[in-house]
């Protein structure tokens, strides 16, 4: 007995009847909790007999071509009996189907559960999906063009060579970075879409700091200069978005050096977790406070992120610059200016030098906290513009203990 020939049997009518399953419920009147299993065994067998008689191609083809004409006189007989709309979800996923019964023989079991796992989501989630489409407006279809841009269709022409001083711009992988960030940004973006102004105070401090902690602080500094009451509020979700821009600083360390991420990980996540203390802290006091998330900007727009290649272009010349004339020194100097309003261009340009060992990992994660600590002095400066003086005491409060264990960590922490 041939227990391989057995498990793939066993594993095709598994995939028919779950999809045969939502088929049913659905109330499909081409195939259902009994036609989809027939499906995906007739595919499997005929892959089974091909491969027995080493004539899998035309025997696979076979039966498909006979899956649909089964298919096509369905709906046929559908529209003879007055069927107005005869649909094409249900054939395809037929189609689809006896492929995967296919695949399990002649490619890989793995993948076939993978896709037949994705359609049945995509089949049950229709509503969903329908409302989703239904949601997208103008503005959201831009982004996603002008993402589709971004990454498909300048990235590709980019020549990935080394130019200029230090050899340091690489037009591929500067722009290969501007993708990275404008992705997070704009999965930031779409769950806003998702949850818009119905999303809560921690949920809508995560949105805003996956987004732009910046903006987010610009945000409610506005929404709080005409009530004191949103004060407690404010300063809450600003340290929620400015912790979050942490938790980005360590994913693109991850992604983009991996090797030097257990040596910066530690300091970096002990800022974070310091910060976190902070924002529970201000969870509790203003937890009978309410508010919405303000609106947020498309993060794909191509002009900002022309200036965040520009910006990290820039940063990654002036690193390699002020390491080699003035050592750490310069290296905190740019980190200090480039800190003030990004901190994404620091973070990739110290994290690639440090993996490519032009300079240490302590020195790395140092500049790196440097600029988070500027960061929070230039946020601090947009609200004292910006915000009420409630907003400005209390973020003054919060910040201010947030940079006095940032400077706790740089100078004690063993180098």
């Amino acid at each position: 007995m041939d227990l391989l020939a057995l498990q793939q049997l066993a594993v095709s009518i598994g995939l028919g009847l779950l999809l045969g399953l939502e088929r049913e419920r659905s109330e499909s009147s081409i195939a259902g909790i009994r036609t989809f299993p027939f499906i995906s065994l007739f595919g499997t067998v005929c892959a089974q007999i091909g491969v027995a008689t080493s004539s899998e191609g035309w025997i696979i083809s076979a039966g498909l071509l006979a899956v649909t004409g089964i298919i096509v006189f369905a709906n046929y007989a559908k529209l003879k009996n007055g069927a107005d709309d005869v649909g094409t979800t249900t054939e395809f996923a037929a189609l689809l189907l006896y492929a995967l019964g296919a695949l399990i023989v002649v490619g890989n079991m793995l993948a076939a559960l993978v896709v037949a796992g994705l359609a049945v989501v995509l089949l049950h989630f229709k509503a969903a999906l329908h409302r989703t489409v239904a949601a997208v407006g103008e503005p959201d279809m831009r982004a996603i063009m002008q993402f589709v841009l971004i990454s498909m269709v300048i990235l590709p022409v980019l020549p990935n060579q080394d130019y200029g001083p230090y050899e340091v711009w690489n037009p591929f992988k500067i722009w290969l970075m501007v993708v990275f960030i404008v992705a997070i940004s704009l999965c930031g973006y779409v769950a806003y879409k998702l949850f818009g102004t119905r999303a809560g105070v921690l949920l809508g401090g995560i949105i805003g700091g996956v987004i732009s902690s910046t903006a987010t602080t610009v945000s409610f500094a506005r929404r709080c200069a005409s009530s004191a009451a949103l004060a407690p509020l404010g300063v809450l979700v600003i340290m929620i978005a400015s912790c979050i821009s942490m938790v980005r600083v360590l994913i693109e360390i991850a992604v983009v050096a991996p090797t030097i991420f257990p040596a910066t990980a530690i300091p970096l996540g002990v800022m974070l977790g310091w910060s976190t203390v902070i924002a529970t802290f201000l969870y509790f006091q203003s937890r009978k406070s309410q508010g919405e998330m303000p609106e947020q900007k498309n993060p794909a727009e191509f002009k900002s992120a022309f200036f965040f290649g520009l910006l990290y272009a820039l940063v990654l010349l002036g690193v390699a610059a002020a390491n080699d004339y003035f050592g750490s020194a310069g290296l905190y100097v740019v980190s200090i200016i480039s800190g003030l309003t990004d901190m994404d261009a620091i973070t990739l340009s110290t994290a690639q030098m440090a993996a490519n060992n032009q300079i240490d990992a302590p020195l790395a994660w140092r500049a790196i906290l440097v600029a988070t600590m500027s960061n929070f002095v230039f946020k601090f400066g947009t609200v004292c513009v910006l915000g009420s003086s409630a907003l400005i005491w209390r973020t003054a409060i919060a910040f201010g203990l947030a940079i006095a264990g940032g400077l706790l960590i740089l100078f004690a922490w063993p180098s």
